[in-house]
């Protein structure tokens, strides 16, 4: 089987797994415990929040673990939703942004908040000029990702950010794609809120992490979820240990590899580029690779339904858009970027990921020219 669809998720890295084992079977011991069995999985969180802050470059304590990016994302409207005495009640997001940011905004949308949607390019690049213009001084928050999960365009995120602080308004983005792919300073960024998830950069599904400027003592909103304590109380609950571990682990590997990694996808993007266009030459790449995530590639193929291409993919494993948005059916994110109706039904997303090789483009290939012949 070919995968490529490591956008949606990576394979979990041997020596993740490795470090995780330990915590199945043998230290089993509840970290909010006392006892010795207990501070020994303590002791593994902190570590792995030590390895999740050094790659994202804040302090430890900043590091909220969740289920993932859309827990992390869903925490932060809550906390809005459940703060009715915010006097500011204009929240902006991208128009492209992932379902798990813009659903929670809509929700506020109900009860008196004003959601106000950032335009985007042909590209899928954030207009900053038009955020200009409509981030203002009644705005409380901006959510822009740093990369966007079906197309892979990177978002003038720090941009965004200066003209969200000059407003007054709090920055929050979605950097699960773009977490251990490619080097993202969070403090460069200057990012008051930003969402990871561990099994887009080859760690396990399942856990993620929040963070908060300041840390849990300086989030601002009232706390959505109560009773236990665990992270500072902001996401209680028995901690999983082992996905923790295996999160921090992700962390310790994209740090020792991402440049070599970066490199590796980029190169291998524009080999299948330079083939694919041989044999579809009325190929169209919406995307421009060197402002992208690393690897990632969204193709329009005149003429040929995205599901008719993936039903003939039997061994090859590509994709129409975010596993989250389902199967079928062009996303918001393809139908915003292109305004046309009839290319946003040939839309595929490639992913390549570490162990992609192109030695696998010929069986595409081969797809291809079988589905243009009518075979």
């Amino acid at each position: 089987m070919i995968y490529w669809d490591h956008n949606s998720t990576t394979p979990c890295a041997p020596e993740v797994v490795e470090a995780m084992r330990e915590f199945w079977n043998e230290e089993f011991g509840n970290p909010s415990s006392s006892h010795i069995m207990g501070h020994r999985s303590a002791v593994a969180i902190q570590r792995a929040r030590e390895q999740v802050a050094d790659l994202a470059n804040v302090f430890p304590p900043e590091i909220v673990f969740t289920s993932g990016a859309t827990e992390s994302n869903n925490l932060l409207f809550l906390g809005i939703l459940l703060s009715p005495s915010t006097e500011r009640k204009r929240i902006v997001v991208s128009s492209i942004e992932h379902k798990s940011v813009l659903e929670p905004a809509y929700l506020l949308k109900g009860y008196g908040y004003e959601i106000v949607k950032l335009p985007v390019d042909r590209r899928g690049e954030t207009k900053v000029d038009a955020a200009k213009k409509l981030i203002t001084p009644e705005t409380l928050i901006v959510s822009v990702q740093a990369a966007n999960n079906e197309i892979g365009t990177l978002q003038p995120v720090a941009d965004l950010a200066e003209i969200a602080h000059e407003n007054g308004a709090y920055f929050h983005t979605d950097a699960a794609q773009m977490f251990g792919k490619l080097p993202l300073d969070v403090q460069a960024v200057n990012c008051d809120f930003a969402s990871f998830s561990a099994h887009k950069m080859y760690g396990p599904k399942g856990i993620g992490a929040l963070f908060v400027r300041g840390g849990p003592r300086r989030w601002p909103w009232a706390h959505p979820f109560l009773g236990g304590g665990q992270e500072s109380d902001l996401r209680p609950g028995t901690s999983n240990v082992s996905a923790i571990v295996g999160f921090g682990a992700a962390c310790r590997l994209a740090n020792d590899f991402l440049k070599e990694n970066s490199a590796y996808l980029y190169q291998l993007s524009e080999k299948f580029i330079r083939e694919l266009k041989v044999v579809e030459p009325q190929v169209i790449i919406i995307n421009e690779i060197n402002s992208s995530l690393p690897g990632t590639l969204s193709i329009i193929f005149p003429g040929i339904p995205a599901d008719l291409l993936i039903a003939h993919c039997q061994e090859i494993c590509i994709s129409r858009a975010s596993a989250c948005n389902g199967a079928i059916g062009a996303s918001h994110v393809i139908s915003e970027v292109l305004q046309n109706s009839c290319l946003e039904e040939s839309v595929v997303r490639v992913s390549f990921g570490r162990d992609s090789s192109p030695d696998d483009f010929g069986a595409f290939f081969r797809i291809l020219k079988k589905i243009r012949s009518g075979v």
